[in-house]
This record gives C-alpha cells, sequence and structure tokens, in this order.
C-alpha cells in the first residue's frame, strides 16, 4: 500500500465511524421518543430493554452506511483540498481518480457488507427485534395505586385507597394503605356480581422476593361474604322465584392477601407469527413467495369468470337431441321468446334489477380483491429490489461526496455536514416517493424501488466530471463574473437596438 493511499484511508475511518455511530443514536432516540408511551411503567430489566436496543441498532446500520459514506468521503476529500493536498497530488502527476482508488475499493466492499447484512442479518434483526418490541406493547403495566380510584388490572379484583403513605427508603413492608376496599370477582363469571368485598382501615402491599406475588396486609377491617343456597326458594313482592343467599361476616385485626402476578410481566409469544412480513425474508424466501403469490394470483383471476356464471340466467331454444350436442345457432326465436315474455311486469324489472346489483357487486369485490393480492405481489417485490438498491446507494453516495469535497475544498464539520443532509434527504425522500408509486401500482416496481439511485446516479457523474477537470462549480467569483458578463451583453444589445430604431 503506497503512502498516497494510507493518507487517504487514515482521512475516512474517523469520520466514517463517528457518523456511522451518530446516525444509528439518532435512530434510536427516534425510537425511543415514538414508543416512550409503551416503555414507561413496564418494569423493563436492563438486559431486556438492551436487547431492544441492539435489535434496532442492528436494523438502523443499512440505512445509516450510504450516510456514513457520503460525509465521510465528503470530509476526506474536502480536507484534501483545504490544505492544498490534492494540488500537489495533481501537481506530481496523481490524477483525482487515482486519488479516489482506495476509497472507490472500500465503497465497494462496504457495499458487499451491506448486500449482506440486508440479506442475513436484517431478517433476522427485525423479527427479533419487532416481536420483542410487540410483547413490550402488550405486557401490562407495573402495579399503580392512585388514590380514590379504582384499579381493575389485577384479573378477579377490584381494589381503591383512600389514601398512602410513602414508606421509608430502605423499608421492605411497602407503603402504608389507608381506606382499602377490594372487591372479589369470581373466576366463574360476571353474572354472578359481587360476592365478596374486604374493607380495611390500613395495610402495606408488598412483592414478594421472586416478584411472583403481591401481598396485601391488611389491619382492622371486615370480609364481607355472600353465598347462594341453591336449596331455599324465596318469593319477591313481584312473584318471581329467586333464590336465597346466605350472608357472612369476618372481622381481622391482621389478614393477609396474597395475590398471583402471573399476567403480568412480558410474556414471549411465537416468533413464527411474524415470519409473514416481507421484513423478515431473505432474498430466496423472497423470491420464493413471490412467485407463489404470482401464481395465486393468476389462478384466482382465471377462476373469476368460471364463478361469475351464477350471477346469470340463460333462456334459449334447444336443439333437437341428437348423439352429439349441437351448437346453439343465433336465429328469429330469440325474438320470438322476448315477445311472450311481459317485460312490463314488475316482478320481472325488480328481478332483472335485483341481478344487476348482485353482479356488480360480486365484480367489485373481486376487483378489491385482486388489487390486494397484487398489491402483495408488488410488495414483496420491491423488498427483494431493496436488497440491492440500499447496497448500490452506497457507491452511489460515494461518487457524490467524494466529487463534492473536491470541488468546495472544505473540510470539517461545517459545510461537508450541511451538503450530506441535504443528499441523504433528497436519497431518502425519493426512495420513500418510488415505494409508494410501486406499492399504489402507479409505477412499476423495478423503477419505483430503483428510482432514488437512477436520479442520484448521473448527479454523481456529472460531479465526478467536473471535479476531473477542477470545476469551480461553487465558487461565488464564478457566478459573479457569468452575471456581471451577462449584464454587458445585454446592455450592448440595448445599445445596439436603439442605434438601429434611430438610423432606420
Amino acid at each position: 500500500m503506497k503512502k498516497i493511499d494510507k493518507l487517504v484511508l487514515g482521512s475516512f475511518w474517523g469520520p466514517f465511524f463517528l457518523t456511522l455511530g451518530v446516525v444509528i443514536f439518532i435512530f434510536l432516540m427516534r425510537l425511543l421518543m415514538f414508543y416512550i408511551d409503551e416503555f414507561v411503567s413496564k418494569d423493563l430489566d436492563i438486559a431486556t430493554f438492551g436487547r431492544l436496543l441492539f435489535y434496532f441498532a442492528l436494523l438502523t446500520i443499512p440505512t445509516a452506511l450510504p450516510l456514513a459514506v457520503l460525509l465521510s468521503s465528503l470530509m476526506t476529500f474536502g480536507n484534501l483540498g483545504e490544505f492544498f493536498e490534492l494540488t500537489a497530488l495533481k501537481s506530481a502527476g496523481i490524477s483525482l481518480t487515482r486519488a479516489m482508488r482506495p476509497l472507490l475499493i472500500v465503497a465497494v466492499f462496504i457495499s458487499a457488507f451491506s448486500f449482506w447484512f440486508n440479506n442475513s442479518v436484517s431478517p433476522w434483526a427485525n423479527l427479533k427485534g419487532y416481536s420483542l418490541l410487540y410483547d413490550i406493547k402488550t405486557a401490562k403495566a407495573t402495579l399503580n395505586l392512585k388514590e380514590g380510584i379504582f384499579y381493575n388490572d389485577l384479573p378477579g379484583y377490584s381494589i381503591k385507597v383512600d389514601s398512602k403513605v410513602k414508606a421509608a427508603e430502605g423499608s421492605t413492608t411497602g407503603d402504608l394503605l389507608k381506606g382499602l376496599v377490594i372487591y372479589k370477582h369470581p373466576q366463574s363469571g360476571v353474572e354472578t356480581g359481587n360476592r365478596e368485598i374486604i374493607l380495611a382501615d390500613s395495610g402495606r402491599m408488598y412483592t414478594s422476593k421472586d416478584r411472583s406475588y403481591l401481598v396485601f396486609e391488611l389491619f382492622n377491617g371486615n370480609d364481607y361474604q355472600e353465598y347462594s343456597d341453591n336449596n331455599s326458594v324465596s318469593y319477591a313482592s313481584t312473584g318471581a322465584q329467586q333464590r336465597g343467599a346466605q350472608f357472612m361476616r369476618n372481622g381481622f385485626k391482621d389478614y393477609r392477601l396474597v395475590i398471583s402476578l402471573e399476567s403480568f410481566g412480558i410474556k414471549r409469544t411465537d416468533e413464527n407469527q411474524f415470519e409473514y412480513h416481507e421484513y423478515m425474508k431473505n432474498l430466496n424466501e423472497l423470491s420464493a413467495l413471490t412467485d407463489s403469490l404470482r401464481k395465486d394470483y393468476k389462478s384466482t383471476s382465471l377462476n373469476v369468470a368460471s364463478t361469475s356464471r351464477q350471477y346469470y340466467s340463460y333462456q334459449f331454444k334447444a336443439d333437437k337431441p341428437t348423439v352429439q350436442q349441437q351448437k346453439i345457432k343465433e336465429g328469429k326465436w330469440v325474438d320470438s321468446l322476448l315477445r311472450k315474455q311481459d317485460l312490463s311486469r314488475p316482478d320481472l324489472t325488480q328481478a332483472a334489477l335485483s341481478q344487476a346489483q348482485s353482479i356488480l357487486s360480486y365484480a367489485s369485490s373481486n376487483v378489491s380483491y385482486l388489487n390486494e393480492k397484487e398489491k402483495n405481489v408488488w410488495k414483496y417485490q420491491l423488498e427483494t429490489h431493496h436488497k440491492f438498491t440500499q447496497s448500490i446507494s452506497i457507491f452511489v453516495m460515494f461518487l457524490i461526496g467524494a466529487s463534492m469535497g473536491a470541488i468546495i475544498k472544505k473540510g470539517g464539520f461545517g459545510l461537508p455536514v450541511l451538503i450530506a443532509i441535504v443528499f441523504f434527504i433528497f436519497l431518502y425522500i425519493l426512495t420513500i416517493a418510488g415505494d409508494k408509486y410501486a406499492k399504489d401500482g402507479l409505477l412499476w416496481v423495478p423503477l419505483g424501488a430503483w428510482m432514488a439511485n437512477l436520479v442520484l446516479f448521473p448527479i454523481g457523474l456529472f460531479l465526478m466530471q467536473r471535479a476531473r477537470h477542477d470545476s469551480r462549480l461553487f465558487d461565488k467569483d464564478v457566478y459573479t463574473i457569468a452575471f456581471d458578463r451577462l449584464k454587458r451583453r445585454w446592455k450592448a444589445w440595448r445599445a445596439s437596438g436603439s442605434s438601429a430604431g434611430s438610423l432606420s
């Protein structure tokens, strides 16, 4: 490896890893802000939260790589141009493309890595990350009793506390609760009503050491229970027959109520329930699934004609019975058959209208059904193309970044960061727009998937051509001189026009 290659690569790797880390951090903060309501009061342990961040950090790498390559290549050649190192290289007979060669090779390797990552790691990270996020979203919040409000998230219980007194720091007995009302609902069904209620002057609430049970230690209260008596029958004032009931009250000074916390916490669902999504598939699985969906769409389309015959009624003149079935021929018998029908009869008109409406409803539902099937095919096709487009976009961003750095000759985190963000937003908007148009059937799926690269790749080639010829594309003086020259030509043209008019 020559010194020029070491110089270029040494200037590249620092901004590359820094930008990659910053972009991943920004996307993770976006995740936390979007799902902050789902994470609060779920009592997530550090291991679960760490796994979630790890999976989504992996998912952001394919999105962060194009921006990291763009900004780092722009800063590398911007610094070389700012300190006149590019000028020294060119004066020594080393062309710009030769100086870009080590980064070009690195960009190709990063593109290959991005393709492998999208095809192998991203489906696994999507499956793990989104299944864990679903489990967190569906998990119940931790037990939080509020003063004067019934808490109903414990299965079989409704609990209300009049006031709470915070326990001393380090205490294991929990907060002091005053004025407790606990309704115990029967597990057999709500139709039997509340058959047991516990009232206590005060009490404490805490969990067991293994956090599997919730313990209410109640003081100075009563337990009221109602037992139905199936053998005794009473008659109300209305005369309706009713079952008898027995009531019992138990007073206590110290009573412990133990409730299972099995319904709380994260319950892991089967990950196979999420494998249907296109983001969870690799290239081979997407290809096989796309073929099967396309065949299913074709077979469904062909079956529409045969199944629609049940909505039509045919009346025709039968031919004479022969050994072989003869084809029905057109003739005057059709007109005679129509003349026999009294079309003014309202039942025939209503029957025809009803039949037409049935046919229209059947056709509309089939069109919607086939459109949904076709959109599923487009979604899987689009994801197949994105396995390639995201890796190719890294190479396109390298062309733009290296060329822009050589042209503007500015390094650091000022102007290069602004230019990189503008091009990255442009790439992102084109990608989102192409995906939307492809999913809606407004664009051919390959064209929608590759639209961003097709637009930006010519821009990269143009900037590369300008950089090789030392273009002053972004110099203010160039445009000032061009504007002054245009003004002088405009004045000369006006002067020549006025002189020609005076002579005439």
